[in-house]
């Protein structure tokens, strides 16, 4: 029912210029990332990276050694996204925090807008949260109705404001519209037309032994 982007969280002033992923891979950045392996956070930057080069003319190669070498500027690699931030902003580790845009808007919340930029890179996966009605835990509980009147909730009118005000970009392209102060243009990358199938996606890229692990460890 709604969608993120991928954004840079920099320090103040943003002194090391980070502005697009080649910059990431600058002597001395830090990247802050959560495990692309146990956070959809971290895939979806992985997703993105891998993105931006094949969108530059590399190929699969182009695109390993580049990605390889963004998570290895990763001082340490949290399990997820709110931990990434807690390393980032409460302990002060990094020079990039790489994470949703509503991760964004509730770093301000809680640490002020004063503290941090947002930067929007060239490329980004379009992030999709799913959300399902899950058959056997519905109709165990008796529950069924209640779930499937949630989920066209999330859809109404109303629902998409809620996303909205809460920095998720909604589907209903008229509220979409409506808060467009808060959501600049993007290009999104789709994962499936570009990576395939999720599942398909998740046994390549992120299983054991999988791309990631092979770039990440040197295999």
């Amino acid at each position: 029912p709604f969608t993120s982007a991928t954004v840079f969280i920099v320090r103040k002033g943003n002194p090391k210029a980070l502005k697009d992923w080649p910059d990431l891979l600058k002597d001395g950045v830090q990247v802050i990332v959560p495990n692309p392996k146990t956070s959809g956070n971290g895939r979806y930057t992985f997703l993105s990276a891998w993105g931006y080069v094949l969108k530059n003319g590399g190929d699969e190669t182009k695109a390993k050694e580049f990605v390889g070498k963004l998570f290895k500027q990763a001082p340490v690699l949290d399990t997820g996204g709110r931990a990434a931030t807690t390393t980032f902003m409460t302990n002060q580790i990094g020079d990039v925090l790489v994470t949703f845009e509503n991760e964004a808007e509730m770093i301000a919340r809680e640490f002020g807008r004063d503290q941090f930029e947002v930067i929007y890179p060239s490329v980004s996966a379009e992030a999709e949260p799913p959300v399902t009605v899950v058959d056997k835990v519905v109709d165990k509980k008796g529950t069924r109705a209640t779930a499937e009147e949630y989920l066209k909730y999330l859809w109404s009118p109303e629902g998409q404001e809620i996303a909205a005000k809460n920095y998720l970009r909604p589907r209903d392209q008229a509220i979409l519209a409506k808060y467009n102060d808060r959501f600049p243009k993007v290009d999104f990358l789709s994962v499936e037309k570009t990576f395939g199938d999720w599942r398909d996606v998740q046994k390549k890229y992120f299983n054991d032994g999988g791309v990631f692990d092979q770039i990440y460890n040197g295999q």
